[in-house]
């Protein structure tokens, strides 16, 4: 009941998953990614233990193959699953379970795992990929938004539009990017045009944010005022032994 792209950029080290179907909160179960280990879609009657088993398992010196036939292994509900990943040498892997729904199917290349099931065709993968290998070049982000338009205007779900999600990891423990759609009439347009916000607002705090590189941030608050005031706004910190003037 989805499809999906998990990707690799060895450049940044940025793992990414852009997914996207005709359920609630696709975001929500489906997309797990790992600094510095890979990225997981898990989908089709969906596990969502099988994205940390598979992140776990590749963190454990796995390669992404290896990894999703362990998390696999446990599962008796396997042949229900969809399942596919990425690993930080660009390996990837994917299990389409015997009883998907069609049309279902996968195809992989370094860098790059692509998957789906009650899809409207195999051209929506081939739409996907295509997409995705065009926009080479361009930051991962940009290119699983072209990649995931070029599959929705293929026919994307064949039950309809529902839920998108977008998540992409650096090198910290949590997401870069973490865009949801969870229920709109066209939620591939709407992750768009969150993602366009992403990039005109989001995208400048990442650089200021505490990380591990810089564990506190920017704490400078003088500095910090001036971007509010950059931006218009009349906002002060408190400042106990000099109260702001009035």
């Amino acid at each position: 009941m989805t499809w999906s792209i998990c990707a690799h950029e060895p450049e940044s080290g940025a793992f990414a998953v852009a997914v996207a179907t005709c359920n609630f909160a696709v975001g929500a179960s489906c997309p797990h990614t790992r600094a510095g280990v890979g990225a997981v879609s898990t989908q089709s009657i969906t596990n969502r233990y099988l994205g940390p088993a598979v992140l776990d398992a590749m963190e454990r010196g796995l390669p992404a193959e290896a990894a999703l036939r362990s998390a696999l292994a446990g599962d008796e509900g396997r042949s229900l699953r969809q399942l596919h990943a990425i690993d930080a040498e660009g390996r990837s892997a994917a299990w389409t379970g015997a009883h998907c729904v069609e049309w279902c199917g996968d195809t992989g290349r370094p860098g790059a795992s692509f998957a789906g099931n009650m899809l409207a065709g195999p051209e929506v993968l081939a739409a996907t990929a295509a997409a995705f290998e065009a926009a080479h070049g361009l930051p991962l982000a940009e290119r699983m938004m072209r990649a995931m338009e070029a599959g929705d205007a293929a026919g994307g779900d064949r039950r309809g539009r529902q839920s998108a999600a977008l998540i992409l990891t650096t090198t910290e423990d949590f997401p870069d990017i973490n865009l949801r759609v969870d229920d709109h009439k066209d939620p591939i347009a709407e992750l768009r045009r969150l993602f366009t916000l992403w990039e005109e607002m989001g995208a400048a705090r990442i650089t200021n944010a505490p990380r591990k590189a810089n564990p506190a941030g920017l704490i400078d608050i003088d500095l910090i005022e001036a971007g509010w005031r950059a931006k218009g706004l009349d906002l002060q910190f408190r400042r106990p032994d000099h109260p702001p003037a009035r």
